[in-house]
């Protein structure tokens, strides 16, 4: 089944049930707690809490949407089986029409009859309650009804089966998910509590429904093939940058699936406004084009790749799709060969700078970012594929050194760099990514105590750096975490979340606090008088902030990498969401 027959028929079975197709929204997101749309849902928000009218609007409660989306937590890992950076998601929802009943013999109906997947590879889960909410037994008794046995039937705890609220208080409820082959492929969402600020659940006036599956995913099981590469969203794509072959390729697979996934993402990007810059979204594109860039030139490609590959997508895949990429075609391949041109002319002297070097210090990093351009993402990735260690420590030390000598003198233009906020730890272009940067910084509190509690008070800070895009916290320990040990950390963070502590400050002699038993980061140094974080009883850190008020506001904690940066010192990347 291809992926234009996946469209048609998604679109056409809802539908036929009452559904009204709405377009896809822009990459771009109103809503300030996320760089860019990462699910169908956000669109619909003012439409959930009552703050819009869907019959004024869409002349229906329930819609449907093919909704583009960009997730970027994962972008080194582009280059494997399954990690891609744009995607879409087959979205169905209810504004108080219908609720758990309809949305289950529905999505069921969807796959089995209308995607003729087999019924013994699904496997749903429902929320298994606590002590805050109850088992989800209508759902629990709607999959039974269609034929599924108890034990068939996975109960799931609050992380993976309930969903919400977004920060402090809101809509929320339990959520089934959908597996195929023990794969994810979609969530049922079915919002039916209202959580205010003391996480009161109480029963919605209005019940609503979010339910959004993996298009990509859908693409792969529908076309009977193991990678996302390997559907008829990418063939096209990969067939190009094999200069028509489609099969001598395992040499060069990660670069190709690379080249293939950041264009396709810039060019969706750009399409929406996004220019490359230095900071937030176009930091993104930046980075997206100038991976691909370098893993072009590793690859020899022609200089007509990138509008080779912007015709495919615009003519061969996404015409009946997206039009906007033909509309804006022209300029779209200006801004890509505007940044190919800058970076190439130091792309070439860089690499052979890179090629020198036998371990990179800070300042030959720090010197491979200002002069050649390269990312420090690149770097790593580079130093990476040769097996160099990289002192990271040293290159951040060199970028607050250079920001401190830069800001004298503009520190009232605008934060002297472009940024609102940007301590060093903390970057930040806009107000919506200062109180996203907020959320975050507060979490790595939470990060360091619950490491300390799991592994021990042998681990101590050893970095950090944090962005609207994630937090990256590197700490001292000996060995790779495992999978239980990352989830335990994880679920630890969320618990305290949920307990909604208030965070407090105290302002304090140094010496008092590390009398305290407050946390510090030992390569920094710090004036007489520092203040000091607490969070409850769980965790306390000197600090300059800045934080949220109460651990709710956090939002969902998520562990996205845990990964070796030098002997002794591991690195742990995180979002909340």
């Amino acid at each position: 089944m291809t992926h234009l027959e996946i469209r048609e028929k998604f679109i056409n079975f809802f539908k036929e049930k009452g559904h009204v197709l709405v377009p896809s929204s822009s990459l771009l997101p109103t809503d300030p707690s996320v760089l860019f749309t990462t699910a169908g849902v956000q669109q619909f928000k003012p439409y959930y809490l009552g703050q819009a009218d869907p019959l004024k609007d869409f002349g229906s409660k329930n819609v449907i949407s093919i909704q583009k989306s960009l997730r970027t937590v994962d972008i080194e890992e582009v280059g494997d089986n399954s990690h891609i950076t744009f995607f879409e998601m087959l979205g169905y929802f209810s504004f108080g029409e219908y609720f758990k009943k309809e949305t289950i013999e529905w999505t069921y109906e969807f796959l089995t009859k209308v995607l003729a997947f087999d019924r013994e590879r699904i496997k749903p889960t429902v929320f298994a309650g606590d002590d805050r909410a109850p088992f989800d037994k209508e759902s629990f008794d709607v999959w039974q009804s269609l034929g599924f046995d108890k034990e068939e039937i996975g109960l799931g705890n609050r992380h993976d089966n309930f969903w919400g609220p977004v920060g402090n208080e809101g809509p929320c409820g339990p959520a089934n998910e959908i597996y195929i082959d023990g794969i994810e492929i979609g969530t049922l969402v079915f919002n039916e509590y209202f959580c205010d600020q003391d996480k009161k659940l109480t029963p919605l006036k209005q019940n609503g429904v979010d339910v959004g599956l993996g298009f990509e995913r859908i693409a792969i099981f529908s076309q009977k093939v193991s990678s996302i590469y390997e559907t008829d969203l990418f063939i096209p794509l990969m067939v190009e940058i094999r200069g028509g072959n489609l099969y001598d390729f395992e040499k060069n697979l990660s670069s190709e699936r690379i080249i293939a996934d950041h264009l396709r993402s810039s060019i969706f990007l750009i399409a929406d406004g996004v220019r490359p810059s230095n900071v937030g979204q176009g930091y993104i594109l930046r980075r997206l084009l100038r991976r691909a860039i370098r893993h072009a030139k590793l690859l020899n490609q022609p200089e007509d790749l990138y509008e080779r590959i912007l015709h495919v997508l615009e003519h061969d895949i996404y015409a009946w799709t997206y039009p906007e990429l033909k509309i804006k075609q022209k300029e779209i391949l200006e801004v890509i060969v505007a940044e190919k041109e800058k970076f190439t002319k130091t792309l070439e002297r860089g690499l052979r700078e890179f090629s020198k070097l036998t371990s990179i210090s800070g300042r030959q990093a720090f010197d491979l970012y200002t002069t050649y351009g390269f990312p420090v993402e690149l770097i790593e990735e580079m130093a990476k594929e040769k097996g160099l260690d990289i002192d990271l420590a040293g290159f951040e030390q060199e970028i607050e050194t250079h920001k401190e000598k830069s800001r004298a003198g503009a520190e009232k233009k605008f934060g002297g760099h472009g940024l609102l906020l940007d301590t060093g730890e903390l970057k930040a272009a806009t107000e919506e990514e200062v109180k996203i940067v907020t959320r975050l910084h507060t979490a790595t509190h939470l990060l360091h105590a619950s490491l300390r509690k799991i592994l021990g008070e042998g681990v101590k800070q050893a970095g950090s750096d944090i962005t609207a895009e994630r937090l990256r916290f590197d700490f001292t320990f000996p060995r790779k975490l495992t999978e239980e040990e990352i989830k335990k950390v994880e679920d630890l963070v969320n618990e305290v979340i949920a307990q909604d502590l208030k965070v407090s400050k105290e302002e304090m002699p140094y010496e008092e606090a590390v009398k305290t038993g407050a946390l510090r980061f030992f390569k920094q140094k710090y004036p007489e008088i520092v203040n000091v974080y607490s969070v409850g009883n769980f965790s306390k850190e000197l600090c300059g902030g800045p934080h949220v008020s109460h651990t709710a506001e956090i939002g969902h904690f998520k562990i996205i990498k845990e990964e070796a940066v030098a002997a002794g010192v591991r690195r742990i990347r995180a979002v909340v969401q």
